[in-house]
């Protein structure tokens, strides 16, 4: 009976505060709140310690970890998770509010104090450092390569299939998108091209065996690597292709034709985006062409790494940055804007398909990752791809180009001449002219 009335205050606060429902609550003791209107999701309340979550951590954070411990659970995971995002419920007064604290303080007591569950991750040390970049990676990637292909493609590509071109199956989407990003670098025999988080090396395949070019390919993580250059042995590519395990600021100085980031540059940061552009400038030759593929947020005030259930149960220090952001870190590097292009829509479709192919493997996921992990990946998926559909993120890809030295000499000069002209006096006029000459070379 203790329990059946720790959570009745609660019932009776969401009734007569929330007249129009658009979900379903059941308590753990039997209680019940109906929804107001017809194929609405229930939430399954299964335990006070679910509400102590919240109470510590009244945040998507708080759902996300009793969530993950399955002390709250759903019959309809995205029904509910549009509950989550689009319902506006009524305006509290204060009073209303307070009411509504102490009732669900009274049913969350028997629950205690929650710990954090085990597989939450807080990194330590310097915010993007390659130390804890490389910890960061790991934690994502340990997961274990025969998870993530559960719901891959055969390929292994781990980034935004292509469906807008016609492809209607993943596995076509996925070429597709390789065989896009092939086509901005201008890859032709001979060259050399540079893989930035190469992943289990999808595309250093696809271009080496499609292009006859060499690839250097890098990523953080060792199984990854290990995968990776398997799966270039096993399609006869090993003397074309070179798998490293390497931070993009720790690489040896080189010359590359192309390079290629794919679904990386979104863990660089902030505050390295700028070193990153740089890195990645010296590393390409006078003329040599940079794809950079990437998730970006669409609120240019958005902090990536408030969103914390992400930054610490998937992406640790995850951080989507703006478009405008990327492109000027490119500028400034000295790199010169060629196309850009959207594929937002295409990512929500590749989100479906994942989630799908894990639910049609959820026995074999747990065997392999365990329960909460499973349930952490269910519902990051969907809160993506919830994501993407209500274009709170989009993805790009940007194809930049370091000029040749000559018309990088000539630029550079243009500019000095604009601003020494300007310094002397001679009006507007010609600092239009500046401009207007450096824009067109």
């Amino acid at each position: 009976m203790a329990l059946i009335r720790a959570s009745s205050p609660l019932r009776r606060e969401i009734q007569r505060l929330f007249p129009e429902r658009p979900f379903s609550v059941r308590f753990w003791d039997g209680n019940a709140v109906e929804a107001t209107v017809k194929e609405a999701p229930t939430f399954f309340v299964r335990s006070p310690a679910a509400l102590s979550h919240f109470l510590r951590a009244p945040s998507s954070l708080g759902l996300g970890r009793a969530y993950v411990e399955d002390l709250l659970n759903v019959d309809d995971l995205d029904a509910a998770l549009h509950v989550v995002d689009t319902w506006e419920p009524p305006e509290l007064t204060n009073g209303d509010r307070v009411r509504l604290g102490l009732a669900l303080v009274a049913a969350a007591v028997p629950g205690g104090l929650p710990q954090r569950p085990r597989l939450e991750l807080i990194l330590g040390g310097t915010l993007h450092s390659p130390e804890r970049d490389a910890e960061a990676v790991r934690y994502h990637y340990d997961v274990g390569n025969e998870f993530f292909s559960l719901f891959l493609d055969e390929s292994m590509t781990y980034s935004c299939a292509i469906f807008s071109r016609g492809a209607t199956t993943l596995e076509e989407a996925q070429q597709v998108k390789l065989e896009v990003i092939a086509g901005k670098l201008g890859l032709k025999p001979g060259m050399r091209v540079l893989d930035v988080g190469c992943g289990w090396g999808s595309f250093a395949i696809h271009a080496a065996s499609n292009y006859d070019v060499t690839v250097t390919g890098v990523t953080l993580s060792p199984p990854q690597a290990e995968l990776a250059r398997k799966r270039v042995a096993d399609a006869g590519l090993s003397e074309k292709i070179e798998i490293r395990v390497a931070d993009y600021r720790q690489l040896p100085s080189g010359s590359f034709d192309a390079i290629s980031s794919i679904g990386m540059s979104e863990h660089v940061g902030a505050n390295q985006i700028d070193v990153y552009a740089s890195s990645l400038f010296a590393l390409l030759k006078p003329g040599g062409v940079l794809l950079n593929h990437a998730i970006a947020a669409l609120d240019p005030d958005h902090k990536p790494l408030e969103d914390v259930f992400s930054t610490r149960y998937v992406f640790p220090d995850g951080e989507p940055l703006p478009l405008s952001r990327v492109q000027l870190a490119m500028e400034r590097a000295g790199l010169r804007t060629q196309h850009v292009e959207g594929f937002r829509e295409d990512y929500a479709t590749t989100l479906h398909h994942w989630s799908e192919r894990l639910d049609e493997h959820l026995d074999e996921a747990v065997a392999l990752a365990g329960a909460e992990r499973t349930r952490v990946w269910r519902l990051y998926l969907r809160a993506a791809r919830h994501g993407f559909e209500a274009a709170d993120i989009a993805v790009y890809q940007v194809c930049v180009r370091r000029p040749p030295e000559d018309e990088r000499r000539s630029s550079m000069q243009a500019s000095s001449n604009g601003h020494a002209a300007s310094s002397n006096g001679t009006g507007s006029t010609a600092g239009a002219g500046s401009r207007s000459t450096h824009q067109t070379v």
